[in-house]
């Protein structure tokens, strides 16, 4: 039966999730019982994509995005695939119609990680949209459940978060991705020589991200609202560890929360969402 198969793709699609990600496997744990599984299918499918091009170095990651995508418009079409992760995540893309649209603007940010080593801002929000805003925009059909005119109203709102999420993995990632990867996404940005000034205008843009998307979150589904929130709270402490640092210090050292501390946060959302604090 293709339902054991279609059980062992999405088994697959929360294992990469928890392996990848400690923080987006708490926030899901805390969504509806029946959000788990398209959650994980999204995050496995572009955990895959964003690994092939920071990750496989020394092979052809053209070749294999190319491949990636080839295949992933067959599975979408065809409703199956025997990449477990394409399988599971085909199925989301089929049962809540997400719009090929999203996926390929996706696909096309992957592609620009390839080439494009600094940004002016054109091709900065681009590559916001691609990479982040319309990852929120799948999770929000899923959240909606097919509810057009709920999803019209909370698009931006899934953008800004999404936004902030991606600008703070900017922040946090500056060493790995200047020194490793040679990329720069900051537009008129010296990452070697960043002063107060430059690093403030970015925080500012990132805190008016956020403030926009926790009005959104608060309108969210009840089944939906208490796992996003958790992991909007997550980010905007990370957020608010990387502003106490330096200029000088994003190129000297990842910013990180511990798990013990992240699990103390996780408290202190769920007592927020209980008094309706959020």
């Amino acid at each position: 039966m293709k339902k054991i198969f279609d059980d062992v793709s999405a088994k697959c699609s929360q294992i990469v999730t928890n392996r990848y990600s400690t923080s987006f496997s708490l926030g899901i744990k805390f969504l509806g019982k029946k959000l788990h599984e398209p959650i994980y299918s999204i995050y496995g499918f572009v955990r895959f994509a964003d690994e092939i091009v920071d990750s496989f170095h020394g092979f052809d990651k053209s070749t294999l995005l190319d491949k990636f995508r080839a295949d992933t418009v067959d599975a979408i079409r065809d409703g199956i695939s025997l990449n477990p992760i394409l399988n599971s995540f085909q199925k989301v893309v089929n049962d809540y119609n997400i719009e090929w649209e999203l996926i390929e603007a996706f696909l096309n940010s992957m592609k620009m990680d390839l080439k494009k080593r600094e940004h002016d801002q054109q091709s900065y929000d681009n590559y916001i949209f691609g990479s982040a805003e319309v990852v929120g925009l799948m999770c929000l059909k899923v959240f909606v459940d097919g509810d057009q005119q709920v999803f019209e109203k909370l698009r931006p709102f899934a953008m800004s978060l999404g936004s902030a999420f991606q600008k703070v993995n900017f922040l946090r990632d500056a060493k790995e991705d200047f020194e490793l990867l040679g990329r720069v996404y900051f537009p008129g940005v010296n990452v070697k020589a960043l002063d107060v000034e430059s690093k403030r205008a970015i925080e500012a843009d990132i805190d008016k991200d956020f403030v926009h998307a926790l009005v959104g979150i608060r309108q969210l589904p009840q089944d939906a609202r208490m796992g996003v929130y958790l992991a909007y709270f997550y980010y905007k402490n990370l957020f608010n560890k990387i502003k106490a640092i330096p200029p000088h210090g994003i190129l000297s050292t990842r910013v990180r929360i511990p798990n013990a501390q992240k699990f103390g946060l996780m408290f202190q959302c769920m007592i927020r969402h209980q008094l309706n604090m959020l």
